[in-house]
């Protein structure tokens, strides 16, 4: 005998949607800090910033439950209350976009082996790094106003450098291409999911608006054969893109830290040995080991990796924190 389904049994039909998963603390509290923009300048030492139901950031009371970053001595700090995963998130991205700051900041990342290598010597680079890591890249997407790679990051991944796994809008995306060798028909010149610079150098562009793709080509001056990567922060400024995310590859992340134009440097080492391969960072040679950069950092877990959280900014001596927090 056919028995008619009880609501607890009852199978919805299939185009029923099914109910959002909740958001963890770690994704409430990345959303409020990609919320809180302007709000955060108006708030005055003791109060409290929080996160609704509908992911609209709000002032709170200190000790509100909802209440996950608290203003104290001009700065924020996350709230006594919050949970582990929250604080974890907080602590990795304030520094990048702490609610009502209005100043730029330039941070690059590299996810590298145990060996210092970003790709084995064929240029295969998926994936270096794990899941956790890879959602930590489109997480700073999101914080920045712009994502800059290389040209031989373009021509050996063809990368989207788009927002697609967390909260967030896809920044404008900056390739940069001094002798102009990369054909338009890589996808970040022609999917049009977000607005695109091709940056070369300036003898390489015939006329002001010039299009590569879809992308507006802009000219830099170069010194050598490499742009002057401080012009092209300049560049960049000037149209509103003080957030500048450096996303790859060795060699373009090198030539802003040997420039000094990175505020902070986050590297992910994964537990992993390739032999030879395509080093992260090269550098000049120091021939003295007390020589070298030893900056202040924080390290942090993600998933199986590491990520060292580089303060090019602060004292070597300042915020050195041995202690892994976890991320993810």
């Amino acid at each position: 005998m056919n028995v008619p389904p009880t609501p607890e049994t009852a199978v919805p039909p299939p185009d029923a949607a099914a109910p959002a998963a909740p958001l963890g603390d770690g994704d409430r509290a990345f959303r409020m800090l990609l919320a809180a923009g302007g709000l955060g300048s108006r708030c005055k030492n003791g109060v409290g910033l929080g996160i609704d139901e509908t992911g609209r950031a709000i002032e709170t009371d200190a000790g509100d439950p909802r209440c996950l970053l608290v203003r104290r001595d001009g700065r924020w700090h996350p709230a006594d209350g919050v949970s582990a995963q929250a604080r974890a998130v907080l602590d990795l991205y304030l520094p990048i976009r702490p609610p009502g700051a209005s100043g730029s900041i330039t941070v690059a990342h590299l996810g590298q082996s145990l060996d210092g290598q970003i790709a084995a010597a064929s240029g295969d680079s998926y994936y270096v790094t794990g899941p956790a890591n890879l959602l930590h890249l489109q997480r700073m997407r999101a914080l920045c106003d712009a994502v800059v790679v290389g040209a031989e990051t373009v021509a050996t991944d063809d990368p989207r450098l788009t927002v697609r796994s967390t909260a967030g809008e896809t920044p404008v995306r900056v390739v940069l291409d001094p002798r102009r060798r990369l054909d338009a028909n890589r996808r970040v010149f022609g999917d049009g999911e977000a607005p695109t610079l091709l940056v070369a150098a300036e003898d390489r562009v015939a006329r002001q608006g010039e299009r590569h793709g879809l992308a507006e080509v802009v000219g830099v001056p170069v010194q050598g054969r490499r742009l002057v990567l401080a012009a092209l922060l300049e560049t960049l400024h000037k149209r509103g893109l003080r957030r500048v995310f450096v996303e790859g590859g060795g060699t373009t992340v090198s030539g802003f830290l040997e420039a000094g134009l990175l505020d902070r440097l986050h590297i992910a080492v994964a537990p992993l040995v390739t032999g030879r391969g395509r080093p992260g960072l090269v550098l000049v040679e120091r021939d003295r080991l007390c020589d070298g950069l030893r900056p202040a950092h924080r390290v942090f877990c993600m998933g199986a990796d590491v990520l060292f959280d580089c303060d090019l900014r602060a004292a070597p001596s300042a915020g050195a924190e041995l202690e892994p927090r976890r991320v993810l």
